[in-house]
C-alpha cells in the first residue's frame, strides 16, 4: 500500500479536478494539511525527539539560505532563486521520502521540513513583496506559522514530561492516521494543480537550468557536510540531505506572491519544477534503491 498510496492520490486529485466541487476538495486537503497533519506528524515526532533533530533543522534552514544567495547571483531574480531554494517538503517530500526511504525517515524529514520552513515564512514575503518589513513583522509572520506553533506546543508537552506518559495506542494510531493523510492530502493536492496548469517547453527548458545549479549546490553542500563537519547525523542521512536538493518549490509560493504583489509569475515557476523534480525523484529513487 505504501507504493500505491501516492499513485491513488495523485489520479484522485487529477480526475477530480474537472468537477464543480475541486476548489473545496483543494481547500479543505490543503488546509487538513497546514493545520493537523503535517503539524501533528511534527508534535510526535519532536516529543518522542530522535537525536539530531536540531542539526538538521540548522542544515536544512542553513542549505534553503545558501542556495538563495546562489540563485540570485546566477539568475538576478529574487523571485527565481525563491522558487529553487524554498522546497516543497511539506506536501511532496514527504510521500517520496516515505516511498524512497520507508518510516524511518519521518524524524529527519520533519527536522528539515521545520528548517525549511522557518526560512520561508521569515524570507517568502520579502522575496516577492517591494514592501520592507520590520523585525517585529517577520518574527510576529514566523510565530504564527504552523510549523513554529505545533514546535511550541511540542516543547511545552516534553516539558511536561508527556514523553514519558502512558497514553496508550491511540497516540500511535493517530500519528499513523496522520501520516497517511499527509501523503494522501498533498499528493492528491499535486494531481489537481498540475491538471489545471499549463507548462510550455520552454519553462521546462528553464526548470531544467534551475534544477542544474540546485544539484550543484547539493553535492557542494552535502560533500562539506559529509567530509568537514563532524556531526554524526548528516553522514548517517546524507541521501536525505541531497534528496532536499532534488525537491519542487514549495506550492505556496504563488498565493503570497499574489497576495502582496497581485501577479501569480511562479505559478510556471512551480508547476515546470514540480515535473522537472519528479523525473529527478524517480531517477535518483533508481539510482538509490538499486
Amino acid at each position: 500500500m505504501s507504493i500505491l498510496l501516492p499513485l491513488v492520490a495523485f489520479l484522485f486529485g487529477w480526475v477530480s479536478s474537472p468537477y464543480t466541487f475541486v476548489d473545496t476538495l483543494k481547500k479543505w486537503l490543503a488546509s487538513s494539511l497546514a493545520r493537523f497533519f503535517i503539524p501533528f506528524v511534527i508534535i510526535y515526532n519532536m516529543v518522542y525527539y530522535q537525536a539530531g533533530s536540531f542539526s538538521l533543522m540548522l542544515f536544512s534552514c542553513a542549505a534553503a539560505t545558501i542556495s538563495y544567495i546562489f540563485l540570485v547571483f546566477i539568475f538576478k531574480d529574487r523571485l527565481v532563486a525563491l522558487c529553487g531554494s524554498y522546497v516543497n517538503i511539506g506536501w511532496l517530500g514527504f510521500p517520496f521520502s516515505l516511498l524512497i526511504f520507508g518510516p524511518s525517515v519521518s524524524a529527519p524529514m520533519i527536522a528539515l521540513y521545520i528548517g525549511g520552513s522557518i526560512f520561508g515564512n521569515v524570507w517568502a514575503v520579502n522575496a516577492v513583496s517591494t514592501e520592507i518589513r520590520s523585525l517585529k513583522q517577520t518574527a510576529q509572520k514566523l510565530l504564527q506559522s504552523p510549523p513554529v506553533i505545533a514546535l511550541i506546543v511540542a516543547l511545552l508537552c516534553r516539558l511536561l514530561g508527556v514523553q514519558n506518559w502512558h497514553l496508550g495506542r491511540w497516540v500511535t494510531e493517530l500519528y499513523a492516521f496522520a501520516k497517511f493523510g499527509m501523503v494522501f492530502a498533498g499528493m492528491a493536492i499535486l494531481g489537481i494543480w498540475l491538471s489545471q496548469t499549463k507548462v510550455s517547453f520552454s519553462d521546462l527548458k528553464f526548470s531544467l537550468k534551475v534544477m542544474f545549479y540546485k544539484l550543484i549546490m547539493g553535492v557542494v553542500v552535502c560533500s562539506l557536510c559529509y567530509f568537514a563537519l563532524p556531526v554524526i547525523y548528516f553522514k548517517e542521512h546524507i541521501a536525505v540531505l541531497f534528496f532536499l536538493f532534488c525537491l519542487p518549490p514549495a506550492a505556496n509560493i504563488v498565493a503570497i506572491e499574489t497576495h502582496y504583489q497581485g501577479t501569480g509569475h511562479s505559478a510556471r515557476y512551480i508547476a515546470a519544477g514540480t515535473i522537472t523534480s519528479m523525473i529527478i525523484m524517480i531517477a535518483f529513487a533508481l539510482v538509490y534503491l538499486v
